[in-house]
């Protein structure tokens, strides 16, 4: 399933049909939701909104920026689910598929290609790189002693076991993975069948494993030379890797998965994790291919950006890039893996199962999506330390920045304009009669989208939404002091660089807010649209004096204290 393609889609071929370089390329990836249940806000926050908002500044700023996700497709929590559903495997993945892409689309979520794990060419490729890592000597047999579930009759393999977490002590966690320490527990404690609760036993099967120990070295090498990497996950990382790191299951003893190619293999399957990040090269390679280009001189020649949240960074930092040493580097490993914290829900855990969570689509379809754009993209940090959504905060913040403060700009500069000179933007004074105001609200429109633009480049998106703060902060303070509607003689150049202060704020809002830049862009009567900007002209007074205005009314709708009180009874009372 595709979004509409980017501005940068069609230059994969120059006018000769050879394939270009592309030292100006990314790609950008976000890891894969599970395809088992809607998506709720705990899943934008770290992940996919970042994501959205870095490839939209990369593609204002003339990068052939394409992000790239799918769903998860495989593993033992989709198997239960299609179980109890009573549905295929199949049917089931294909259904959330379809409605994750739907879900990310109400936020403005903009994927250059939106695939599944369980696509032709991603399977195909899984096997390639299996037989590859085999070739090199990175894989080997050994039989293992598994839990079995007698009463279900059937190998529990990962998430059909939960037990104790033998590092935190948590409970109630899956074999494969603490959900709160992070970890990949090496033997669960306590252990139960997922499904009827029951206490399994061991029985003996073959499985093959990755040597995940044997490239210890060449990790620690490679985070320590790789500067792109926020230095306190690469320091707990390497505490991992001096730990020593122990090799790695790669198979699982189920009917759902990619097939594993040997000849001996039969019901056996992939573990998720050894088949679902390679889905980012997989499905990039199919995108660019699909358009006549070379997929892997792609991947290799452009900047790659793995977007994640802190709950997946072992296996983002250690797996995934073992197994691309272990083909010898075809595919070049991550440049950048944007790495954040969880998202809390009025200072508790996100949870479905005790109904203590918002999904997306519920809340798009209640508030503008923007708002929940602008609200998370305010709190998130470029730190793994987690996030809360506050629903009072989230009415503080879009009343009193969002609305009374960008919104109030942008709708008196304009309106203002309407009434004053008919909706045409006035003839300014010349240079010499520009007074110290006039300067230096130019030189602001001149330096902001810069400062921005650094911010966005480093992942700073809190940061960067703060100095658009400041921008249009300083604008209500110019049209304030300038009085326009009272200081005829000087009105005409306030309202010109008010105007253009306008543009700016459009072109500088587009990857926070696409919706409402593209409704402040059509009210500047501007042609095209503002994601078809180039960024550097935001910093350029471009709407020339005699410009005729489009149709001006308020961009926002202020939110209600009743309406805030309204969502907060609602938490824990779905049904």
């Amino acid at each position: 399933m595709r979004m509409p393609e980017n501005k940068g889609s069609e230059l994969i071929k120059d006018n000769s049909g050879n394939t270009t370089k592309h030292e100006n390329s990314a790609v950008i990836t976000s890891a894969l939701p599970y395809a088992n249940g809607e998506i709720h806000l705990g899943h934008i926050a770290s992940t996919y909104l970042p994501a959205d908002i870095f490839t939209r500044f990369l593609r204002l700023d003339g990068t052939k920026a394409f992000h790239i996700c799918a769903t998860d497709d495989f593993g033992t929590p989709i198997l239960i689910r299609a179980e109890k559903e009573k549905k295929t495997p199949s049917e089931y993945v294909d259904f959330w598929n379809r409605r994750d892409y739907e879900d990310f689309k109400s936020l403005g979520i903009s994927f250059d290609f939106f695939s599944k794990t369980s696509s032709r060419e991603n399977i195909e490729f899984v096997q390639y790189v299996f037989k590859k890592l085999y070739e090199n000597g990175h894989i080997y047999e050994q039989n293992v002693i598994q839990f079995f579930c007698t009463f279900d009759n059937k190998f529990l393999p990962d998430r059909y076991v939960v037990g104790k977490c033998p590092y935190c002590g948590a409970e109630n966690q899956y074999s494969d993975l603490c959900e709160k320490c992070g970890r990949v527990p090496e033997k669960i404690l306590d252990p139960k069948c997922a499904i009827c609760g029951r206490e399994p036993i061991k029985q003996e099967s073959k499985h093959y494993f990755f040597r995940l120990s044997a490239f210890s070295d060449r990790l620690k090498r490679w985070l320590s030379e790789n500067q792109n990497l926020q230095p306190d996950v690469k320091n707990y990382v390497i505490n991992w890797i001096n730990e020593g790191l122990q090799d790695w299951d790669i198979t699982r003893d189920l009917s759902w998965g990619v097939p594993v190619p040997m000849p001996d293999a039969a019901e056996k399957v992939f573990y998720g994790w050894f088949d679902n990040h390679l889905c980012y090269i997989s499905s990039l390679v199919k995108f660019i291919e699909d358009r006549g280009g070379d997929g892997k001189r792609f991947w290799n020649q452009s900047r790659v950006y793995h977007f994640i949240g802190k709950d997946i960074v072992y296996h983002h930092y250690l797996f995934l890039p073992a197994m691309r040493m272990g083909i010898n580097e075809e595919f070049k490993l991550p440049d950048y893996i944007p790495t954040r914290g969880h998202l809390m829900l009025q200072n508790q855990k996100i949870s479905k199962s005790r109904n203590w969570y918002i999904g997306l689509m519920e809340f798009t379809s209640t508030f503008n999506p923007d708002y929940l754009r602008f609200y998370i993209a305010s709190i998130t940090s470029y730190t793994q330390t987690d996030l809360n959504f506050d629903w009072d905060s989230f009415y503080e913040r879009i009343n009193n920045e969002l609305i009374a403060n960008i919104g109030n700009f942008v709708n008196r500069a304009l309106s203002f304009t309407h009434k004053a000179f008919t909706g045409r933007v006035p003839e300014p004074a010349g240079s010499a009669e520009l007074t110290a105001d006039d300067r230096a609200s130019i030189q602001e429109i001149e330096k902001a989208p810069q400062e921005v633009g650094l911010l966005l480049s480093q992942n700073e998106l809190d940061k960067a939404l703060k100095r658009i703060l400041q921008f249009t902060t300083h604008f209500n303070q110019y049209f304030q002091k300038k009085e326009p509607w009272s200081n005829k003689t000087t009105a005409n150049t306030t309202l010109y660089i008010a105007v253009n202060a306008v543009r700016t704020t459009a072109i500088m809002l587009e990857p926070f807010l696409p919706f409402s830049s593209e409704k402040v862009w059509s009210q500047l009567g501007l042609s095209g649209s503002v994601h078809e900007q180039q960024w550097n002209s935001a910093c350029e007074l471009r709407v020339p004096a005699g410009h005729a205005l489009g149709k001006v009314e308020p961009i926002f709708r202020k939110i209600e204290r009743a309406e805030i009180e309204k969502q907060k009874a609602k938490l824990g009372k779905r049904e």
